[in-house]
């Protein structure tokens, strides 16, 4: 097989990286381990029911938006689904609806978590810094910056006005809270840490403000839910990919890649892929293993990020209707406790397919994914009869906790599965079983992210391991600016 270039992993990134190029008449091919595209923003089926087996939304996939912007460059239609209207965050002693619309967030985030003159001046620092660098992330910012036409591509996508902004690159959340005298504010700390978790995967004391400005403020961006799950998202994306000409091979794990620009050999299970260039939407340890060009640059970056890894516990359950019928909105977050460290149950995250999405259901039934983060460690190294009990408690701890919201979830269930570091290690091919990325702080992020080239003629990174890192629209902006990369350079060999 040969094209003029070859994707390693089927994940958002790379999937969204092939199409592009295809869509500009490059030949592409990607080569995916898995039995079908997604990776960690995938799916299974089980019984008749699809579940999310990573992210569940589509992140800034309306008019305007990353996504958008994505499916208008490959000249495919809007996936049909389920534009969230918001939901809620069950705090220890208190309620927020997180709501989509921006006045009633607004009116909302001042009643339920103090309207007092540092609350105001609070919100309005962080709705400028979010406002602004979602513009940026529309107009393709890049980082890190390599060459002096970045800081020139990067000035124009910011705005000359809005450049003082820059100097929060190096502050964290936790710094802005205490400037505001708000870091002692348990309710609205409980609730920004929840948020910076699931979308930074750090702490409100680690979190750039920058990322986590963006992570806070997802809902205004546009939540969707594409009927049937992100199963409902991947068919009409893979179809529409086929269509052009692009080829993929599922089932077939890339094990090492030899030659150089004009000449790549990618050598898989299933025979060589000879590609004019590569690009690794692989996690960044897996592609130093497979490409030995990298290794030695990605070195750094992997020791560096090492203690920064984390994973995910999710449960799968198949339910009847009315065990979850009783909520207006389908998808929830939930804290139990202010003063212990998120994870392992405190703090997780429900979803639950739309009423009458039978993609994801059966008639009368309903998909629901209860997810948590929990550190990597603690799976790690245990005998098999003691890792199945710890997955157990562990299951039930999630769907009784889950009962706060939806109080007989899991009776009778039809399916009752619950996913592990473990799960997503064999099945999604992670390493150590870690998703997302590293934690995101100012010393690995943003200037500091591994880059999307490293100086290797012809490859190139994309995906959770590189800038901008973490989640769906990551993912569809990296993806546009490693295929810019990837034509400009061949057009220039086409010179």
């Amino acid at each position: 097989m040969s094209c003029q270039v070859a994707v390693l992993g089927g994940g958002l990134a790379g999937m969204a990286t092939a199409a592009r190029l295809q869509a500009a008449s490059l030949s592409t091919a990607v080569i995916e381990a898995h039995g079908h595209v997604g990776g960690c923003a995938g799916y299974y089926r089980q019984r008749g029911f699809s579940f999310d087996v990573g992210a569940t939304t589509m992140v800034d996939f309306e008019q305007g938006g990353v996504g958008a912007e994505l499916l208008d460059s490959v000249g495919m239609d809007p996936v049909p689904g389920e534009p969230l209207p918001g939901y809620v965050a069950w705090l220890p002693d208190r309620d927020v609806t997180l709501y989509r619309d921006t006045r009633a967030w607004h009116r909302e985030r001042l009643r339920a978590l103090g309207d007092t003159p540092r609350h105001r001046a609070f919100w309005a620092r962080l709705d400028r810094i979010a406002q602004v660098f979602w513009d940026a992330s529309r107009a393709g910012v890049r980082l890190p910056l390599r060459r002096p036409s970045d800081a020139v591509h990067n000035i124009k996508a910011l705005g000359p006005r809005n450049l003082p902004l820059v100097r929060y690159v190096n502050a964290t959340l936790g710094d802005v809270l205490a400037r505001h005298g708000l870091r002692g504010d348990a309710p609205l700390v409980g609730l920004l840490s929840m948020l910076v978790e699931d979308t930074v995967h750090s702490t409100v004391d680690k979190a750039p403000l920058i990322n986590a400005a963006l992570g806070v403020t997802i809902r205004g961006a546009g939540l969707t839910r594409a009927v049937g799950g992100m199963r409902g998202f991947w068919r009409p994306f893979t179809a529409h990919y086929r269509r052009m000409g692009g080829q993929l091979r599922v089932g077939c794990q890339a094990e090492r890649v030899h030659g150089q620009a004009g000449a790549f050999e990618v050598h898989t299970r299933r025979g060589i892929v000879h590609a004019e260039q590569v690009v690794s939407a692989l996690p960044a340890a897996t592609t130093a293993s497979v490409v030995p060009a990298l290794a030695g640059r990605l070195r750094p970056y992997l020791e560096r990020d090492e203690h920064d890894l984390g994973g995910a516990i999710v449960v799968f359950l198949g339910v009847p209707e009315e065990q979850v019928a009783n909520q207006e909105f389908t998808h929830h977050q939930l804290l139990q406790s202010y003063g212990r460290p998120l994870g392992d149950g405190n703090n997780m995250f429900v979803s639950v397919s739309a009423p009458g999405d039978t993609e994801s259901a059966p008639p009368g039934h309903r998909a629901v994914m209860i997810s948590t983060h929990t550190e990597l460690h603690a799976w790690e190294g245990l005998p098999d009869a003691q890792y199945e009990k710890r997955k157990r408690e562990m299951g039930e701890r999630l769907v009784g906790l889950a009962r706060r919201a939806y109080p007989d979830l899991g009776e009778r269930a039809v399916v009752w599965e619950v996913g592990t570091p473990r799960s997503y290690e064999r099945f999604a091919f992670r390493p150590r079983g870690a998703v997302g990325g590293a934690r995101q702080t100012p010393a690995n992020a943003n200037q500091n992210a591994i880059p999307h080239s490293l100086g290797v003629p012809g490859l190139w990174l994309v995906g959770d391991s590189t800038w901008p890192g973490l989640g769906t629209v990551a993912c569809a902006l990296g993806s546009r600016i490693v295929a810019e990369d990837v034509l400009e350079t061949a057009r220039k060999v086409m010179r």
